[in-house]
């Protein structure tokens, strides 16, 4: 009987650094174990809710604007997960986990690493600054304070000019 393995989750979405922590996960992790890796790998897309982008507000045009975003972030989302599955593919890890779950990313990353028992959580790093960080939030920074489990969080280098 073979040992259970651990549960990797990586947290993606639309943007250059996400893509870059999968690479660099698949890179350090998976290529090179051939399908031995220790870990079972899921990456996890946080679909915003359309409320969380136009607020609750309830005026003329909401159901309108509602479904336009609604359509958009499911867009969105498709193109997230399907570069992402090209990134395994191009890295020979075929057999990776693509999950799409709506709503917060901090809550959605730190709820599934608590339901999959994962023992680690990658998330990208968008590089912003003390201000910009406290007024959007930080994801990464969320959950490396609140996740029951090891967070790694991988920050692209940046480009010498």
């Amino acid at each position: 009987m073979g040992e259970e393995k651990s549960v990797m989750v990586v947290g993606i979405e639309d943007n250059q650094h996400s893509f870059y922590a999968l690479e660099w996960t698949l890179d350090h992790f998976f290529t090179n174990y051939n399908s031995n890796s220790p870990f079972k790998l899921v990456i996890l897309h946080a679909k915003p809710t359309p409320a969380s982008i136009i607020g609750l507000s309830a005026g003329p045009g909401s159901v309108e604007a509602f479904s336009a975003i609604e359509s958009n972030l499911k867009k969105i989302a498709a193109r997230v997960v399907e570069k992402a599955m090209e990134i395994c593919k191009a890295k020979s890890v075929n057999d990776a986990v693509v999950e799409i779950v709506e709503g917060d990313a901090r809550h959605v990353l730190c709820e599934a690493v608590e339901k999959l028992h994962a023992s680690v959580l990658v998330v990208g790093c968008h590089g912003y600054g003390v201000i910009k960080r406290t007024v959007l939030g930080s994801v990464s920074d969320y959950c490396a304070h609140h996740a029951h489990c090891s967070v790694m969080i991988v920050k692209k280098p940046k480009t010498k000019t």
